[in-house]
């Protein structure tokens, strides 16, 4: 274990093993950090956070502070975050309120650039991007493999689907069905994020059948309960399509169009 002197670390904090600590950074109550976890100079670690093994948090981050919702009256809730994340320069995610899932989440191998913001209750999945200054409003949901790009803003509420990009600057107001590509303010789709799913190793069986499926829910013109009764009976059954079609039809915000 690597420690600086200058750090200040609370009593009850539990550091695993190999754990690095940099200078004036500050590790609160209750705070657990899993084994070689590197936590770089003048990082805040605040209360109630839990964080795994194998991490990396750059100089400046701030993690666990009270949310910014004025609802909150100062209940135990927390931040966890999983294993082999890098958290980048002056990175800020809060913890939770009490509201739904009452925990900040992010799973493992997920990369958060600079400037970035990840607000109360947000629920992050794993492999995921989030570009330069990217910003999630409460009750945010990404899922796996996920691309946010730069500046991009995203409204409290939403859901980003697996394996999609969105572009840099856009403006994020409704969910991103899986496996597409959004941009603009406010943002719309532009198909499917066929390079992400090449890279991803995808078969060619699988998005031509996301392709027919996209195709008849956003450019038939069909009512969408209509279109995606279409999508039951001509396209192929598999998990991919069966995804797609659940997550368009949970979507409480409206999917972008």
């Amino acid at each position: 274990m690597k420690i600086h002197p200058s750090a200040i670390i609370s009593s009850d904090a539990q550091l695993g093993k190999d754990v690095e600590i940099g200078a004036y950074s500050i590790i609160g109550a209750d705070v657990k950090i899993g084994d070689k976890t590197t936590i770089g100079p003048h990082v805040v670690i605040d209360d109630f956070t839990h964080i795994g093994e194998g991490c990396r948090i750059f100089h400046f981050a701030s993690i666990g502070a009270p949310p910014q919702d004025l609802k909150f009256g100062g209940e135990k809730t927390r931040v966890v975050i999983g294993n082999f994340n890098t958290i980048r320069e002056f990175v800020t995610i809060h913890r939770s309120t009490s509201a739904d899932i009452g925990v900040t989440i992010l799973g493992d191998h997920n990369l958060i650039m600079a400037y970035c913001h990840v607000a109360h209750n947000c629920k992050l999945g794993n492999h995921i991007v989030m570009s330069n200054g990217a910003t999630l409003g409460g009750h945010t949901h990404i899922e796996d493999y996920a691309i946010i790009g730069g500046m991009t803003g995203i409204h409290q509420f939403s859901r980003i689907g697996a394996h999609c990009i969105v572009g840099g600057a856009s403006g994020i107001n409704k969910d991103i069905p899986p496996y597409t590509t959004a941009a603009g303010n406010h943002a719309k789709l532009f198909g499917l994020n066929l390079i992400g799913l090449k890279r991803r190793g995808f078969s060619e069986e699988t998005i031509k059948a996301l392709k027919k499926a996209y195709r008849i829910i956003f450019r038939s013109q069909l009512l969408l309960h209509d279109a995606i009764e279409k999508v039951g009976k001509e396209v192929e059954d598999i998990p991919e399509v069966r995804n797609f079609v659940k997550f368009i039809k949970e979507s409480e915000r409206g999917v972008c169009r």
